[in-house]
Parts: C-alpha cells; sequence; structure tokens
C-alpha cells in the first residue's frame, strides 16, 4: 500500500466561520450588530467604492488609482528582507525586530510593491496605518462609508504578501479590503490567558502580540493555545468585502495575494477624559502582582467592587455630596484625579520630593 502522510489541519480549516451577512444597512449595522460585539463579515459592502472596482481591475489599475490622490507625503513604511516572507515578528531572543520601520513616499512604495510582483522572493513592504485624508486627499469624499460618521477618518493598509501577527486594538473597528484577498483569524478577548501574550515594552506596532504563530503553532511551548483555537474564528475577504471587529477581539490578518490594500475605520465610544487602561493595568502591576497572597486578594475583592461594580452601585448608600472620587465624575474631577495620580506616581519615582505628613 502506498504511503500515507497526515497533517494536522490549520486553524484556518478548523475554525469556526464568522458570521456572514449581506446588503447590511445603516440600520442593521446600528441596532444587530453593534449590540452583539461579535465579529461580522459584510458581504459586498463597499463594493461601490471606485477604489474597489479599481482593486478588482488588479495592481496596475490599483496603483494609478491611488496614485492620483498622493500628496507626496512621507509615511511610516515596514520593510523586511525576502527571508521572513512577510511575517514580521520579533527576532530569535527578542531582543529586536526582524523588520525595519523607514518614512517613504506612499508613491515610491507604490513603485516598489509593483517591481516585487516579478520577483520569485520580493522583500517583504508594507504601508500600514495611513491616514487617508492628510495624505491622500479626496480617497475619502470618494470612497465614503455611510454608517459611521465622517469625523471617524479612514486609514490605508498596503503592501504585499503579508502577515500581521494576533494582537488586539482599544477600537472597535470596520476593515475594507480594497485590493487582494485577506484572511482573518479572531478570538474573543477571554482567550488573552490562551495566547501568550509578548512583551509589552516591546511590540510590532503598539499593542503587544501573541507569541504563537498561526501557520506553525508550538503545542509544547504553548499548549494552552489549544484552548483557544476552540473558540476561533475565520474569515476570508475578497474586494468589497468588510469585517466588523469589536473592541479588544484577537485579530491575525494574512493578505493572500502579492499586492493588497486595506482601508479601515477605528473608533472608540467611551468618554474621551477617561484614563489609559494600559497604564492602569502597569500601575497595578507595579502596585499588586508582587503582594503576599492575602493582601493581592483583598486588593482583587476592592477593585471588583468599585472598578467593576460587581455587586452594584458601591456608593449608592452615600448622599451625593460624600461620593467624592468614588461617584460619578466631572472633567475637572477626571482632571484633578490625572494630576493627583502624577504627582503620586512622579514622587514614588524620586522626581519630586514627597510631601511631609
Amino acid at each position: 500500500m502506498p504511503d500515507t502522510q497526515h497533517t494536522t489541519p490549520s486553524i484556518a480549516e478548523t475554525a469556526r466561520p464568522v458570521r456572514t451577512l449581506e446588503n447590511v444597512t445603516l440600520e442593521q449595522f446600528r441596532d444587530d450588530i453593534l449590540p452583539h460585539a461579535r465579529p461580522v463579515l459584510m458581504k459586498d459592502f463597499v463594493r461601490h467604492w471606485p477604489a474597489v472596482r479599481a482593486g478588482r481591475g488588479g495592481p496596475a489599475e490599483t496603483i494609478a488609482y491611488l496614485k492620483r490622490f498622493d500628496a507626496g507625503r512621507s509615511v511610516e513604511t515596514i520593510s523586511g528582507a525576502p527571508h521572513i516572507a512577510g511575517k514580521f515578528f520579533y527576532n530569535q531572543d527578542l531582543s529586536g525586530l526582524n523588520f525595519e520601520r523607514h518614512p517613504a513616499p506612499i508613491s515610491a512604495s507604490l513603485d516598489r510593491l509593483a517591481e516585487s510582483l516579478s520577483v520569485a522572493e520580493p522583500p517583504s513592504t508594507y504601508i500600514q496605518s495611513v491616514p487617508a485624508p492628510p495624505n491622500l486627499p479626496g480617497f475619502a469624499e470618494e470612497n465614503e462609508l455611510a454608517v459611521l460618521p465622517p469625523v471617524i477618518e479612514p486609514r490605508i493598509w498596503i503592501g504585499n504578501a503579508l502577515t500581521v501577527q494576533t494582537h488586539f486594538d482599544l477600537f472597535d473597528n470596520i476593515a475594507c479590503v480594497v485590493a487582494g484577498k485577506r484572511r482573518f483569524t479572531l478570538f474573543p478577548p477571554d482567550q488573552t490567558p490562551n495566547l501568550y501574550v509578548g512583551p509589552f515594552e516591546l511590540t510590532l506596532s503598539g499593542p503587544p502580540v501573541s507569541m504563537v504563530r498561526l501557520e506553525a503553532p508550538d503545542y509544547e511551548a504553548y499548549p494552552n493555545f489549544r484552548e483557544a483555537e476552540r473558540h476561533a474564528l475565520v474569515a476570508e475577504l475578497e474586494p468589497g468585502d468588510a469585517i466588523y471587529i469589536p473592541y479588544f477581539w484577537w485579530h491575525h490578518v494574512e493578505s493572500l495575494e502579492r499586492f493588497n490594500v486595506l482601508v479601515n475605520y477605528w473608533w472608540n465610544d467611551a468618554r474621551r477624559d477617561l484614563a489609559t487602561p494600559f497604564d492602569a493595568l502597569l500601575h497595578a502591576i507595579l502596585a499588586l502582582r508582587d503582594m503576599p497572597e492575602n493582601q493581592r486578594s483583598a486588593w482583587q475583592t476592592m477593585f471588583d467592587h468599585y472598578v467593576f461594580q460587581k455587586n452594584g452601585d458601591p456608593v449608592a448608600h452615600l448622599p451625593e455630596q460624600a461620593r467624592s472620587a468614588l461617584g460619578p465624575h466631572t472633567p475637572q474631577m477626571r482632571g484633578q484625579l490625572k494630576a493627583m495620580l502624577a504627582q503620586k506616581l512622579a514622587q514614588q519615582a524620586g522626581m519630586i520630593p514627597k510631601q511631609n505628613r
């Protein structure tokens, strides 16, 4: 009998598909998609865009279309050697990254991408997260997204066959494929413990990333990732398709063709004067993580009670004038609390002298 090779199915093959909807309207997006905070693939959502029509015409037509809008400004561009095959990540010992960042005009990078189409193993080129209005003036007006307010500006992402490592954003997100195809693999926020998050201080591009490589998971090093796989969702997008990614959902993005363009919209409905959650997390790690267990447990109860309000309003028993920082915050009070916290952190760091009591 002939030898039979058994291969492990990829996550893309085993993950459940993202919910898919067609002909999504503003009302449906507002009333049926946003409230559930689950990813949704919206088929042909932006098929009417002139950019998508160009994208369906191939790289040359897409590049010509984008160059029409180029203001000539330099934008951050990521470059990697051919051997990384578009898989942007850390170097071997996590002391640095396997790619470089440098400024370059959009048109120059588009020319490099055009040249790379005829190369068997091209260098990786990525124009990432470029705000469209100042850099491609007029693009947003020709390619509108009616379900979001005009103040939410589009960002454009252009590159060859690339892999963006599993990460999350502190925004809601609509990502629209203009050219090429993309595969999104998504994990809900509660799978964070099973994703083996990398360093906070040295990241690939802002948020921390999972250390698990989805193309070849190392289950010996990351055994709990098998549980994360059970919750994975996958979506493959063609030009004109869009995906809604809720706040803090982890997502891994693969550009499946040799030339790809994506436009996305980030927004956050939380009030703008809130403190940064990452700062709070780092301060909590500094203040609480290394406490004796009984002390840490007591503070977990305090956070559950006062921050996450698991027991209801923690100050409902107090008259309004006595609730102070524990009650509703005015903008003035938020400013005072931030100033007080900044002063205390500066004192702890030895930057300013501590006040005598």
